[in-house]
C-alpha cells in the first residue's frame, strides 16, 4: 500500500510565521519612511518654500560670489559642497560644516542674499532616509535592515507556497471573499494582497539591498567594475567615490561608488606618499569654472559640486539622476581644471545599468508621478499585508500562548524546502546566520511545548 504524500503546508506556515514575526515591524517602518521620502519633490517646496523658491531674475551671480557670501555668513565654517539652482525659480545651496553641524545653506542666486539654513541631518527627509537605511543607529541598524530584507524574501517565497491554489475557486485566491467574516476574511485579504504584491515586493527588497553595507558591498564588488584603462592616465588615491555618500545624502550614483578618487597635481602620487595630501586644498580653479565645465559637458541640472578638502583632492561634479541614463560623475583637477574622469551611463555594465534602473524605480523617480503612485500603492499593500497578518495571528492565537503554528505529525525531510532555504542562506549570508539561530530556537520551542504532555502522562 502506497504511503500518503506528505503535506508540508504546516511547515511552510511555521517558517512564514517566523519570517513575518521578524519582518513585519521592519516592513511597516520601511513602507512609512519610504512614503515620506517618495514624495520629497512635492513636500520640500511646501515645507521649505522660503528657502527653496526665489523670484526668477535676469542675471545670476557667479558661483564664487555666492561662495564669498556664504563664507562671510559662516566665517568658521567649511564649505563642503555647492548645488547650483536646478531652475530659474530655485535657490542655490551650499553644504557647510559649522561648529560640528552639517548645514544646508540656501542663497538667492540673483542677489546673493542668504535665505536661511537647514540642519542636513535633522529634517524630515534626512531623518526618513536615515531610518529607512540604517534605523539611525549606524552599522548595526544597516545590518538589521539588510537581514529583514533577506527574511522578506523568505516571507514572499513561503507565502506564495501557502497561497498556491489547491482546488479552491478564484474567490479567496485572486480576490477576497467579501461575504466572509472574521479570520477567514482577514486571511483572504492577506493572501490576495500578498500574491498581487509579491513580485513588486521582491523588486523593492532586492533593489533596496544593493545599498546595504554587507550584502550590497559584496554585490558591488562583484558587479561594479569598469575597465582599468579608464584610470590609467591619472594618479589614484586609496579613497573610493562612495566616500562622498552617507546615510542622509546621496552624491554619486551607486554604479561609481567603487571607483577610485583621482588626485590633483602633476606629482600627486609622489605628494600622497610624502603626506602632502594631508594639507589643505588650495585650488587654482574657480568654482564658477567648474560649474562651466558641467554646463559645457551637458551635465543634467540637479548636480552637485563637491569641493576638494586636501592638497591632492579634486572637485567632483555628480548627478544621481532620476533617469539613470543621465547619470554623470566627473572629477576635476583643482589646479589645472583638467577633467580627470568623466563616467556616464554608457560606461556602466549591464548589471550596473539594471541596478541603477531598479534603484530609481524603487525611489519612484524613473517615470515621475506615475512611478510615485505605483510605489505608493506597493507601500500601501505592504502595510495592509503586515496589518492583516498581525490580525490573523491575534485571532488564531491560543489564550496565553504565542501561537506558533504546530507541526501536526512527523515529516520526512522536505528536500525542496531545504534547497530553497540553503540557496537563500548562501545568497544572503546574514539570513543564513540568523536561520541557524532560528532553527535552534524552534527546537527549543518545540521541546518546551511537548514537555508538559510528557510530564502529565507520566504522572
Amino acid at each position: 500500500m502506497s504511503q500518503p504524500k506528505p503535506n508540508f503546508y504546516n511547515l511552510a506556515w511555521r517558517w512564514h510565521f517566523y519570517a513575518g514575526l521578524f519582518v513585519a515591524p521592519f516592513m511597516v517602518m520601511l513602507a512609512l519612511t519610504g512614503i515620506i521620502y517618495l514624495f520629497k519633490p512635492q513636500l520640500d517646496p511646501l515645507m521649505y518654500g522660503s528657502l527653496l523658491n526665489v523670484p526668477a531674475g535676469h542675471h545670476t551671480l557667479a558661483a564664487d560670489d555666492l561662495l564669498k557670501q556664504v563664507r562671510h555668513a559662516y566665517p568658521e565654517g567649511q564649505v563642503k559642497q555647492y548645488l547650483p539652482p536646478i531652475n530659474a525659480e530655485r535657490s542655490a545651496q551650499f553644504v557647510v560644516i559649522d561648529k560640528g553641524r552639517e548645514l544646508n545653506v540656501f542663497i538667492d542666486p540673483y542677489h546673493g542674499d542668504v535665505l536661511g539654513e537647514q540642519d542636513a541631518k535633522d529634517n524630515l527627509q534626512a531623518i526618513a532616509r536615515a531610518i529607512h537605511g540604517e534605523l539611525m543607529i549606524g552599522t548595526v541598524g544597516d545590518r538589521l535592515v539588510e537581514m529583514a530584507a533577506g527574511w522578506g524574501v523568505v516571507l514572499v517565497v513561503s507565502g506564495l507556497y501557502l497561497w498556491w491554489p489547491r482546488g479552491q475557486s478564484s474567490a479567496g485566491v485572486l480576490w477576497p471573499r467579501w461575504s466572509a467574516r472574521g479570520r477567514v476574511f482577514w486571511r483572504d485579504l492577506h493572501g490576495v494582497v500578498g500574491f498581487w504584491g509579491a513580485a513588486f515586493l521582491l523588486v523593492m527588497l532586492l533593489s533596496g539591498m544593493t545599498w546595504t553595507g554587507f550584502w550590497g558591498k559584496q554585490y558591488a564588488d562583484l558587479w561594479n567594475r569598469f575597465p582599468a584603462a579608464m584610470w590609467n592616465d591619472m594618479p589614484k588615491s586609496d579613497v573610493a567615490a562612495g566616500s562622498l555618500n552617507n546615510a542622509h545624502r546621496q552624491t554619486v550614483p551607486w554604479a561609481v561608488e567603487n571607483t577610485p578618487m583621482p588626485m590633483s597635481g602633476d606629482h600627486a602620487e609622489h605628494m600622497a606618499h610624502g603626506g602632502a595630501h594631508e594639507g589643505p586644498a588650495a585650488p587654482n580653479v574657480s568654482l564658477q569654472a567648474v560649474q562651466d565645465i558641467a554646463t559645457d559637458r551637458k551635465v543634467e541640472p540637479g548636480y552637485s559640486i563637491t569641493l576638494p578638502t586636501t592638497a591632492t583632492g579634486v572637485f567632483t561634479i555628480a548627478v544621481f539622476a532620476d533617469d539613470p541614463r543621465n547619470d554623470a560623475t566627473l572629477h576635476v583637477d583643482q589646479y589645472s581644471g583638467k577633467v580627470l574622469a568623466d563616467v556616464r551611463w554608457e560606461h556602466y555594465g549591464i548589471v550596473a545599468r539594471a541596478t541603477e534602473t531598479g534603484v530609481m524605480l524603487h525611489e519612484g523617480k524613473m517615470f515621475g508621478p506615475l512611478n510615485q503612485i505605483i510605489v505608493l500603492l506597493i507601500c500601501l499593500m505592504i502595510l495592509l499585508s503586515a496589518v492583516s497578518g498581525v490580525v490573523i495571528w491575534w485571532k488564531r492565537r491560543p489564550q496565553g500562548k504565542f501561537g506558533v503554528p504546530a507541526l501536526r505529525h512527523d515529516l520526512p525531510t522536505w528536500k525542496t524546502g531545504v534547497f530553497i532555504m540553503l540557496a537563500l542562506a548562501v545568497v544572503f549570508p546574514l539570513v543564513g546566520a540568523s536561520l541557524l539561530v532560528t532553527c535552534l530556537l524552534d527546537r527549543l520551542v518545540t521541546r518546551f511545548n511537548r514537555q508538559p504532555e510528557g510530564v502529565s502522562s507520566s504522572s
